[in-house]
Formats: C-alpha cells, sequence, structure tokens
C-alpha cells in the first residue's frame, strides 16, 4: 500500500545521507517511475525530500529535518502511538514493527498506557485470527468447517471482510457463498479453517445486517426475571448493567434474551444462588433440569 510505503521511504531516508531511486524501486519491488511518484507525494505534504543527480547523488532530506514538526502535531503523535499500543492487544507482529518505526520517527517512548488481551487462555485462536487477517486484507475466499448453535456441522466457503469483538467472543463477518449471504461466524465454532489462493472483488456489504444462524433456529425473545443471592453479587456486576438490590442483599433482574439452551444452561451456572421468579415455563424447565444433574450425581 502506498501509505505504508511513504513512512517506510521516510524512515529509511532519516536513517542515511541519501538514497537511489534504483535501489528503493528493488526494496519495494515498483518501478522508479513510481518512487519519483512517491517523492512528488511527500513533497507536496510538507517534507523537505529532494533528489540529486550525477555520481553519489540519490534521494535525500534536509539536514536536522523532524518529521513531527512537519505533518503531526503533538497531540496527533500521541494519539498515534497510543492507537498503535492499543492495537498489539491482538498480538500481531507488524503493529509491534510499525510502533517502533514510529517511536523512532517521532522521537517518543511512549508509556504503554493500555494493555488488553482478547486471546483465551489457551490462545488457541492464534492461527486463527493469522488467516483472517491475510484473508481480509488479502481478499482471499476462506473455508471451514463450522457448528451451529445447536451442533450441526456445515462446510463454509466464505469471503471474510471484519473482525468483530462482542461481547466475550471474537465473530467474523463474512459473505457465506453458500448462502449468498452475509453472515457472522463466531470463530469458536470453526474447525479446519484453510486459508485458499481464491481471490474475490470487495463487497460494501458491512452496514447490512447478518445473522450467525439460519431462520429455522432462530427462537423468539422472552422476558425473564431472576433474583440472585448476595453470594453471587460479584456476578450481578460482571453480567448484569441493571440490578434492584434488596434488603436482604439479594438482586432482582429483568433480563429479555432469545430463549435457548444458553439462556437455561447460564441460569444454571448459578447453582443454588438463583431463582427465576418468572416466566413459570423457565421455571418449570430449570426445575426439570435440576432434577437430571440431581439423578447423575447420586
Amino acid at each position: 500500500m502506498q501509505m505504508n510505503r511513504l513512512f517506510e521511504i521516510i524512515y529509511l531516508l532519516l536513517n542515511k545521507e541519501n538514497v537511489t531511486a534504483r535501489k528503493l524501486a528493488e526494496r519495494f519491488q515498483v518501478s522508479t517511475r513510481t518512487i519519483y511518484r512517491d517523492i512528488d507525494t511527500l513533497s507536496l505534504a510538507g517534507i523537505p525530500v529532494y533528489t540529486e543527480r550525477g555520481k553519489g547523488g540519490g534521494i535525500s532530506l534536509l539536514p536536522d529535518f523532524v518529521l513531527n514538526k512537519s505533518i503531526l502535531s503533538e497531540q496527533e503523535q500521541n494519539e498515534v502511538i497510543s492507537a498503535l499500543q492499543g492495537l498489539t492487544s491482538l498480538k500481531t507482529d507488524e503493529t509491534d514493527r510499525v510502533l517502533k518505526k514510529l517511536s523512532t520517527i517521532f522521537n517518543k517512548t511512549s508509556p504503554p498506557w493500555l494493555d488488553v488481551d482478547f486471546t483465551d487462555w489457551s490462545n488457541s485462536q492464534g492461527s486463527i485470527f493469522h488467516d483472517l487477517k491475510i484473508a481480509i486484507l488479502e481478499r482471499r475466499v476462506i473455508e471451514f468447517d463450522y457448528y451451529s448453535t445447536y451442533g450441526e456441522k456445515t462446510f463454509r466457503r466464505a469471503e471474510p471482510l471484519q473482525l468483530w469483538f462482542k461481547s466475550t467472543s471474537w465473530y467474523v463477518k463474512a459473505y457465506c457463498l453458500e448462502k449468498q449471504s452475509l453472515r457472522i461466524f463466531k470463530l469458536k465454532r470453526i474447525r479446519d479453517q484453510k486459508l485458499t489462493d481464491e481471490s474475490f472483488t470487495e463487497r460494501n456489504l458491512l452496514a447490512t445486517d447478518a445473522d450467525d444462524e439460519p431462520s429455522q433456529y432462530k427462537r423468539p425473545d422472552v422476558y425473564i426475571k431472576l433474583k440472585i443471592a448476595p453470594e453471587m453479587t460479584y456476578r450481578v456486576f460482571d453480567d448484569f448493567f441493571d440490578a434492584e438490590k434488596q434488603q436482604d442483599g439479594s438482586h432482582i433482574i429483568s433480563v429479555t434474551w432469545p430463549e435457548d439452551d444458553w439462556v437455561y444452561g447460564f441460569i444454571l451456572s448459578f447453582g443454588e444462588y438463583i431463582e427465576v421468579l418468572e416466566p413459570e415455563h423457565i421455571r418449570k424447565i430449570i426445575r426439570e433440569k435440576s432434577k437430571k444433574i440431581s439423578k447423575m450425581h447420586l
């Protein structure tokens, strides 16, 4: 990409007195004409870059040039460095390299103000992230087996558009070639992912709605009222935004969720410290499931 090449040209010129257009062309695998166009672009942006012809000549920067006085203000430099520090949470080698380069260019050693690790403890999604990043940036089709909420395994071929972090899980938004529509795939349900050499043209679909389940698996929303014991107060703050605290220290929670096995499992995860107040049919479901669990542990 031209922007990356322009930054690297500046970085190279800051570390050398001069570089020939031919050497830059060989480094970036472009024509010398492209390099000269890049030099013109840098000049128009206010970078004091110039060329000298003849023996010993080449492309150079004016002596004592400091990038941070030419393009970005002090605040803008800090914003760039801070943003890149946040992106290092995705554990990409490219981000680390760019961060080091720009820190050198800006002559800054900004403290690491943010540290977020989105990977799970097993770090099992590392290769998936790497392949999906390449597939998205290079517009390459991916193939994989996918397991639905109800355990149905299907083979998919898709054009990945964007990685997406929602709540506590990673997803990939992709155009599914089998379903001919935009879909959302949960990364933890992807198995045997393969990055193919098949390319695709860009689709402007990110603004449209996407689903991660076929319509036959959709479940209606249900209003649920819960009472959670004081012993689970920490989970109230972890899992809910609104809670009505009672005099005995318990909390009343009102939520509206799609009714499926995840809801039942989530309620059961509180063990003896939760009571479904309504609706009655979910009280009955939890009661029956609790009996089955009890029988298994006799």
